[in-house]
């Protein structure tokens, strides 16, 4: 993990008051966590995407209740990774309970950040806190094409057990939920800026999978 992301871990977590070397450990857990092999996409690399959109969305003006809660959140929110499982998010939380816990995070932060986690599941955002996770999550949908192919790319990695017509099945039933949507985004930042591309990603990617192998 580079400097910049350990650095920011450090001062979002130094608040809390817990020993320096119990804030190292939860940091190195992460770091390998994010850097499992498997990880062709939701690696660290996805992890500062996330981050750094937060900072963008908090900068633009958009309300957080809890804007430490709301990043630490981003930390866990992939913790525990393998496609495909439906389990991810529930032991993603979980483990930020047991770990903020062990930083001395207050209880009730500690929930709220679960349920922030959580909320990546079917990414429907329930609060101001909720909605800045889910869409800094989302934010690759609206990336510029070059970017968005390389997501695109990562995700079909992470899921080598699928066959072709398995994996265009199902990454078809995504896109097309997606497109569903009244609104991808919630925040107005994201609307405003993200929205139109991510549809325009959305409806590209969709019609190459219409595209026989």
């Amino acid at each position: 993990m580079d400097d910049r992301l350990a650095g920011a871990w450090h001062r979002l977590t130094e608040p809390l008051g817990a020993p320096g070397g119990e804030v190292r450990r939860v940091l190195d857990d992460l770091a390998g966590r994010y850097a499992e092999p498997h990880r062709a996409y939701h690696g660290l690399a996805h992890l500062r995407h996330v981050l750094a959109t937060l900072d963008m969305l908090l900068a633009s003006g958009e309300r957080a209740d809890d804007p430490t809660a709301v990043r630490l959140a981003a930390w866990f929110h992939d913790a525990v990774y393998l496609a495909g499982d439906d389990g991810n998010e529930l032991a993603s939380a979980e483990l930020a309970r047991v770990e903020l816990g062990r930083l001395g995070a207050a209880e009730d932060r500690t929930e709220r950040v679960a349920a922030m986690v959580l909320a990546t599941r079917d990414h429907v955002a329930r609060d101001a806190d909720e909605s800045l996770l889910v869409d800094a999550d989302l934010a690759i949908l609206a990336a510029e094409p070059a970017a968005y192919d390389l997501y695109r790319r990562g995700v079909r990695v992470e899921h080598p057990r699928l066959s072709e017509e398995q994996w265009r099945t199902r990454r078809a039933a995504f896109l097309r939920a997606m497109l569903a949507r009244d609104r991808i985004y919630v925040t107005a930042t994201m609307r405003e800026r993200g929205e139109q591309p991510a549809r325009r990603n959305l409806r590209e990617e969709l019609a190459t999978l219409s595209t026989p192998a």
